[in-house]
């Protein structure tokens, strides 16, 4: 009987250690995804504080009576500019006449056909300062056109005088001149122009017409005042003047106001702000059955408390000289969808009728003991606890976040050091077992050889 050899294994699945190592790799795409949704609640968070800093934005630009405060002015600005310190004026009404501007001393030369080529001549230029100070130019022959004048006049940047060329516009054969003027105006400044001193010039150059310098007549509430320029910080605390045009005979008014509708503005804008945090948090509580919490903020206890903070900032009662008041006194009231509405007609009123009080409320007040806060300095607080690093509700939730990521980062590294490692063992395992296959499959088809050529060599030896 012949001896036979029992089928083999034929060989391993070409792919099984990619199948292995497929199915290693499925924790990390867990970790993957479970990364994912810790980054979309951080996200939100990321959002959350911008909003939130949005508010301290407002407070920052709002925290004190002064900086909430705006002016008002009305007044005639075809003669009068008028800026107004909100730090230091006060509201007031003025009557104004501007009867004659600053002028600065000034002088004309003679005309000439050309502005650089007519030859003046060699010589100097002397003149004296109002302080009597004497000064002298002197003129080459390569400097002696009427534009180099000009130009040698304005180099001395410490003389007080400047010079231009100007075409006169008479048609005339000779339009071309020189104007010279004192930098400053006013009766002080008043300016001994200069003599010319020049020999063998094809024109003679010298002062043809002159006007001198004198102040600005201005009068407030019917008294006359000079003044030595067309501008004025002196004489309304707070106000600076500028004086545009000369109207004799013309009174009219300066209004200085506190600006109400540039605090409803600011009021309006603060309570925007807060309100764009209120939403945030209404829109991230607002889930249905469809809501995947794992990826937003939904019922999360940071809203809840974030909320709370707000609401009870809202509601503190603050301290004024009028007595105990709170913010919606002032016409902020709460919607029934959770958010702020200014009744802007009763904030207006209230500014009209006891602007002190509305200040009061909102930025407090200085007592004896020390400063009584508002709601602003409330709010301010309220923002600090949330936004402070690294311990505010905002930053602590930001840091854990990020802590959870950093973590699933480690152990995804991790995990795929360690698939790395055995898929590198699997593949030499699994090399060495093909080789021992093929031996075998080698052995195999050699004793089927052997079974298969002959009779049984035991039957023979019998």
């Amino acid at each position: 009987m012949g001896i036979s050899f029992g089928s083999i294994a034929t060989g391993l699945p070409k792919d099984i250690v990619k199948q292995i190592i497929a199915a290693e790799k499925i924790p990390v795409k867990n970790m993957e995804t479970r990364k994912e949704k810790v980054g979309d609640k951080k996200a939100l968070v990321g959002e959350l504080i911008k909003l939130m800093e949005g508010v301290r934005g407002n407070v920052l630009q709002n925290a004190s009576a002064r900086s909430l405060r705006e002016l008002k002015v009305q007044t005639n600005e075809d003669i009068l500019g008028v800026n107004a310190d909100k730090n230091i004026a006060q509201p007031g009404t003025y009557q104004i006449e501007v009867s004659q501007l600053a002028q600065k001393s000034s002088a004309m030369s003679s005309g000439f056909e050309s502005p650089d080529d007519s030859y003046v001549g060699v010589g100097f230029i002397q003149y004296f300062l109002p302080d009597g100070e004497s000064k002298e130019i002197y003129i080459d022959s390569d400097n002696s056109s009427l534009n180099a004048v000009a130009k040698l006049i304005n180099k001395d940047s410490g003389n007080g005088l400047r010079a231009s060329v100007v075409n006169d516009g008479s048609g005339s054969d000779q339009p071309w001149r020189m104007i010279m003027s004192l930098e400053e105006t006013g009766d002080e400044k008043r300016a001994e122009f200069p003599y010319f001193y020049f020999v063998d010039g094809d024109n003679d150059l010298y002062l043809e017409f002159e006007r001198e310098a004198h102040d600005a007549k201005i009068k407030l509430d019917g008294f006359e005042i000079e003044l030595p320029e067309n501008k004025s910080s002196e004489l309304i605390p707070g106000v600076s003047l500028d004086l545009k045009k000369a109207r004799p005979g013309e009174e009219f008014t300066l209004k200085i106001d506190e600006d109400t509708q540039a605090v409803t503005a600011k009021v309006e804008g603060l309570v925007e702000s807060i309100n764009s945090v209120l939403g945030f948090i209404k829109q991230q509580n607002n889930m249905d059955e469809t809501t995947d919490t794992s990826r937003t903020l939904g019922g999360d206890i940071l809203l809840q408390s974030l909320e709370g903070r707000l609401r009870s900032t809202i509601f503190k009662d603050i301290k004024t000289e009028f007595g105990f008041k709170r913010f919606s006194d002032l016409g902020i009231k709460f919607q029934r969808d959770g958010l702020l509405k200014v009744e802007t007609e009763t904030l207006n009123n209230n500014l009209a009728s006891n602007y002190k009080l509305v200040t009061q409320i909102l930025t407090g007040h200085f007592t004896e003991e020390g400063k009584s806060p508002g709601f602003i300095d409330h709010l301010g607080d309220t923002v600090k606890a949330s936004l402070q690093f690294p311990n505010g509700l905002l930053q602590t939730r930001k840091n854990s976040l990020q802590s959870n990521i950093d973590q699933i980062d480690r152990r995804i590294s991790n995990k795929e050091r360690m698939i790395e490692q055995k898929e590198k063992n699997l593949k030499d395992k699994f090399a060495r077992l093909e080789g021992t296959i093929s031996r075998m499959k080698s052995q195999g088809s050699g004793i089927a050889a052997l079974g298969a050529g002959g009779s049984d060599p035991v039957t023979q030896l019998g």
